[in-house]
């Protein structure tokens, strides 16, 4: 019997990307930005899509179908109805997007066929699908998890109208069982905040969210804020939905995300501008947002729980990003199972199309129960033999040491590591979804308190205040975390375990940001925040097992089985795919070594490096 083969695509809004199937097995995914260098590309996936047919095999024309992760009918009507409801206000913004969906979208069907023809092998042949946004992130949330049966919850900005919805899922089946509309959005309400206090949307939620813990929580404006936010605001239900009151914003017709005037007189201060200094009441406001928000998502898995009587509760879209309320449903004990989706934004769609597609349109029955995912530890993307590494090294007059077997290099790594070096690690296949895993990595060690400074100034190029994450051998996680279940694609936060903490000193709640960073919080003070948290991955010797011998070379050196990690990449570009990108960013940056293809390549051993007169040094946002 054939095989079947599925592509899905997502595209035209923010994160493109393609993951294909075999028979319901995942083969491969990748986000187009690593191919085209293009942070957050909306592209359509061409280089990814080519990928994923080269991983499988197959040329396009032995699709079996394209599938499209949203509708955008259904889309086109939302915008149409939303624009309707406030006229004549919106009306300049209205008049701009007209011709692009008239011009584009609205024939979305003729695009893709289009783009597919290029792929070549009869691709404009094949079978077109479509399915809705929150069905897309709820079987990239269910069929892959290792539940027989459980409740979906996504959680996004919007889809078509869906801004979040609550679904059940069992064997090949999925439910949908409510959901909550636009304009009313969780979502788009953090998004809102990430915008006042001067992050990009659509990409600086986390570090809203990384800076959430600077914020006091016995302060009275901290409390005061999120009572502002929930009686002004958004009035939250009990069963999580909310409503937003849209005087305060302007995302539904404008060009803005709020009305910052009316902000200002809410809040007391104006919207901060990006490199503004962090001041307190910054961070008290992003605790207050970040505070309402976990609120929300524990009442809409409530809800989920009420509504399908499941064990285990599976989550995706973009707000399932979010590990610190990820952290707090878990320490919930609502749910005996909690699985994410690591690519759970929009990139993730594709995946969840394919997989609806297979299950849903093509009937196909789904095997699950197992003790593990079917996510190959979201080491999904490319990868790259030690020849294909030495030939890149060449095009560079690259100086690399070789060291083999792989034991002996871990050994040295882990000696670099230990004398207080930053590492890039480049080791096999790229990682699906926004995680560096182990597989696209800059590594450092945990115990080193000038860590988090070094690499956010001198390698990151990025604000200082942002954490970073431990990588923990899975069998020793819980010598230094508070976190009784595996967290392999780093989407839960944890406490340090009590007995590693530093007790802070009187006040600590009330310090300026800058004089927080200093103060060593614990004895691996690199990775843990400024509220005693970390952002963990546990490394699993089965799913990982070349990531996992690195960490035991190191702890059988230092007694220490965490070390830092962080993506190979810099400010305002995406995480390395090639060698080349590897090689350049580790030239363009502070980091000592760069370990690649069975080969350490020293800095100090390297040609000098002239930057290419097309290249932004990673400083631009």
């Amino acid at each position: 019997m054939k095989k079947r083969i599925i592509l899905g695509v997502s595209a035209f809004y923010h994160d493109s990307a393609a993951a294909i199937l075999r028979d319901g097995e995942i083969i491969a995914a990748a986000q187009e930005e690593r191919f085209t260098r293009r942070k957050h590309d909306a592209s359509f996936p061409a280089n990814a899509a080519r990928y994923c047919l080269q991983a499988a095999g197959v040329s396009a024309g032995e699709l079996d179908a394209v599938v499209f992760y949203d509708k955008p009918l259904l889309k086109f009507e939302r915008i149409l109805e939303t624009y309707y409801a406030f006229a004549p206000r919106g009306l300049g913004t209205f008049l701009a997007a007209m011709p692009a969906w008239l011009k584009e979208k609205l024939m979305l069907r003729k695009v893709l066929r289009d783009e597919l023809a290029k792929l070549g092998g009869g691709a404009a042949k094949v079978k077109l699908l479509f399915t809705e946004h929150h069905l897309s992130h709820a079987a990239s949330a269910f069929y892959p998890s290792p539940f027989g049966e459980a409740a979906i919850l996504t959680i996004d900005g919007v889809g078509e109208w869906a801004t979040a919805s609550i679904s059940h899922g069992r064997g090949g089946r999925i439910t949908m069982l409510r959901e909550l509309r636009f304009p009313h959005s969780l979502g788009l309400l953090y998004s809102a905040f990430t915008w006042y206090l001067g992050f990009k949307v659509n990409s600086g939620e986390y570090k809203l969210m990384g800076l959430a813990p600077y914020g006091d929580p016995g302060s009275a404006r901290t409390g005061r804020y999120r009572e502002t936010i929930k009686s002004r605001l958004a009035a939250v239900h009990d069963d999580g939905s909310l409503w937003l009151d849209l005087a305060y914003f302007d995302y539904a017709t404008g060009r803005k995300m709020v009305r910052e005037e009316k902000w200002r007189a809410l809040f007391g201060f104006p919207a901060r501008r990006p490199g503004e200094e962090l001041r307190p009441e910054h961070c008290d406001l992003a605790l207050a947002v970040q505070q309402v928000t976990e609120e929300i998502v524990e009442a809409m898995a409530r809800t989920a729980k009420k509504l399908t009587g499941a064990q285990n509760l599976c989550l995706a879209g973009g707000v399932a990003l979010n590990c610190v309320a990820n952290g707090r449903l878990l320490r919930s004990g609502l749910f005996k199972g909690l699985w994410i989706q690591p690519a759970a934004g929009d990139a993730g769609g594709a995946l969840g199309a394919a997989l609806s597609a297979h299950h849903i349109y093509f009937g196909r029955p789904r095997n699950s129960g197992g003790a593990a995912d079917s996510m190959r530890g979201a080491r999904l993307g490319p990868g790259f033999s030690d020849e294909e590494i030495t030939r890149a090294a060449l095009k560079y007059g690259a100086v690399g040491v070789p060291c083999a077997p792989f034991g002996a290099l871990c050994e040295r790594a882990a000696e670099l590591l230990t004398a207080g070096c930053v590492v890039g690690w480049f080791e096999g296949r790229m990682e699906w979804g926004p995680r560096a895993l182990g597989g696209r990595s800059i590594l450092a060690d945990a115990r080193d308190g000038r860590m988090q400074q070094k690499l956010n100034l001198k390698i990151k190029f990025r604000e200082g205040f942002r954490p970073f994450a431990p990588s923990v051998m899975l069998e020793r996680a819980r010598e230094y975390f508070d976190l009784p279940v595996p967290s392999p694609y780093m989407l839960l936060t944890a406490g340090v375990a009590a007995g590693r903490r530093n007790a802070a000193p009187p006040g600590y709640n009330s310090w300026p940001v800058r004089e927080k960073l200093v103060f060593a919080r614990s004895d691996i003070p690199a990775v843990t925040h400024v509220d005693y948290s970390a952002r963990v991955q546990t490394v699993d010797r089965e799913t990982s097992p070349e990531y996992w011998q690195l960490l035991d070379a190191f702890r059988r050196r230092t007694g220490c089985g965490v070390l830092l990690n962080t993506s190979f990449n810099v400010r305002g570009e995406p995480i390395v795919l090639t060698p080349e990108d590897a090689y350049e960013c580790f030239m363009r940056t502070g980091m000592d070594y760069l370990v690649m293809g069975g080969q350490i390549f020293d800095k100090k051993l390297q040609p000098a490096w002239k930057e290419a007169a097309d290249r932004s040094g990673g400083k631009a946002e």
